[in-house]
């Protein structure tokens, strides 16, 4: 799976884009068939605590699948949003069967 980390309007850490590649590559145990990761990393301008937001689109056969989520920091948005993603990859896994 190839995995693309962007950072909108500031310099990601190269430890945060190496913790969310381990998440997103996890998520090949449930789909194997995953192409890419495009994930999108952005500060809200809004002054609440939970400002940070990482946004995932992963690329498979056919219908693609997305996943965004909003906390106080960005490893705690990228774990949510693994697994949302992995329940999104189970039901597609599902029906595919």
């Amino acid at each position: 799976m190839q995995i693309q980390v962007q950072s909108i309007h500031f310099k990601a850490d190269q430890s945060l884009v190496n913790f969310i590649q381990e998440k997103l590559q996890k998520l090949t145990l449930f789909h194997p068939g995953i192409l890419t990761a495009d994930v999108y990393l952005r500060l809200d301008k809004d002054q609440e605590r939970e400002n940070k937001r990482v946004e995932v689109k992963l690329g498979l056969p056919g219908p693609d699948l997305h996943s965004g989520r909003r906390a106080g920091s960005f490893e705690e948005a990228a774990t949510e949003v693994a697994e949302a993603l992995r329940r999104q990859l189970e039901k597609v896994r599902g029906k595919a069967a």
